[in-house]
């Protein structure tokens, strides 16, 4: 059986990466619609071997739509997805609105998948933050082994997670330094270029940036409400791909051979260094690969049960795009026969 898709913000970053994963790992889709803004309306995009027609997001029906993908941020969400939803589409939504709801699965499919029971509450399903995502994948093979007590995690998080104008800014900021005629930030409340910064989203009553506070809300409902984690979130001028360097404190002992054999067996994981501690993954290395990256795993000596370790994703795939999709495939496989 094929099916009916449609995804929102096609023209977007996330949006043509989906359409890419889409392609290449062969989904059933019989119609695929690429929908965006009324400026974007009538502009072409590609689709594996195909070039599909851009169409309005606004005076779009939904019905008879199978699955609907939001890549297009909370404003469109908030206004298009009930609606989407409502027309009997199921929709898979990528930002934050409606992670939080208890009615709507928040889900990685390597980590949680049986939560994607009760999807038709609301015909809705909450793609995680893409820092969130790919830490969940690499944290659930341990977690299973040795219950995580706490999280540290500080994340170096590519320009790419806030769109392509971001990617633009740095680019364009980049080439000024060398001309000493710095291009002022429209994007970012700092210089990217050249530089790093504590902060992705404005900062709440306690200090902490949106960004951690997501990713310690988001990580209590897709491992556990007893996971206790802390972040610091970090801008970097990268085009595309988020590290974290984490570190993990258990209930019970777990040394670093067990952990790395317990990584190596994960699903979507690679361990990037079994044979040599220098074979670490960067950014640049995971960029277009669908695996979350693991590496520099190593003792914390500073208290009983603790390990640290290093890890990478392309956040446009695993992070966004891929995770959606994969959802896609647990519903067409498990849900919709």
């Amino acid at each position: 059986m094929g099916y009916k898709v449609a995804i929102v913000g096609a023209t977007g970053s996330v949006g043509r990466e989906i359409l890419n994963i889409l392609s290449e790992r062969g989904f059933p889709a019989d119609t695929v619609i690429a929908l965006a803004s009324e400026k974007s309306e009538g502009g072409e995009i590609d689709f594996g071997d195909d070039t599909l027609t851009v169409e309005r997001l606004d005076t779009f029906d939904f019905a008879g739509v199978d699955l609907s993908f939001f890549a297009a941020g909370s404003e469109v969400s908030k206004d298009y997805v009930p609606k989407a939803a409502g027309a009997g589409s199921i929709v898979i939504d990528n930002s934050s609105l409606f992670r939080m709801d208890p009615d709507v699965p928040l889900i990685v499919p390597e980590v949680n998948a049986d939560a994607l029971e009760g999807y038709d509450k609301k015909n809705i399903i909450a793609n995680p933050n893409c820092s969130t995502a790919q830490l969940a994948v690499a944290l659930k093979p341990l977690h299973d082994a040795a219950k995580i007590k706490r999280v540290v995690v500080s994340t170096y998080q590519s320009v790419s997670g806030a769109g392509k104008n971001a990617m633009d800014e740095l680019f364009h900021q980049t080439k000024s330094v060398f001309v000493s005629e710095m291009m002022p930030g429209k994007v970012f409340p700092k210089q990217i270029a050249f530089n790093v910064f504590p902060q992705i989203g404005d900062f709440d009553g306690d200090g902490n940036s949106v960004e951690e506070t997501k990713m310690a809300e988001e990580m209590k409902k897709i491992l556990g409400p007893n996971i206790k984690l802390t972040a610091t979130c970090v801008r970097v001028p990268v085009f595309i791909g988020h590290s974290e360097a984490v570190n993990v404190e258990f209930e019970t002992p777990l040394d670093v051979a067990t952990a790395k054999d317990l990584l190596k067996n994960g699903a979507g994981l690679i361990v990037s260094d079994l044979e040599d501690q220098s074979e670490y993954t960067t950014p640049v290395d995971a960029v277009g690969d669908y695996a979350t990256f693991v590496s520099r795993v190593r003792r914390d000596a500073t208290v009983a049960n603790g390990l640290s370790f290093w890890v990478v994703s392309d956040n446009l795939r695993k992070g966004a795009a891929l995770n959606a999709v994969q959802i896609a495939e647990l519903l067409v496989n498990k849900y919709l026969k």
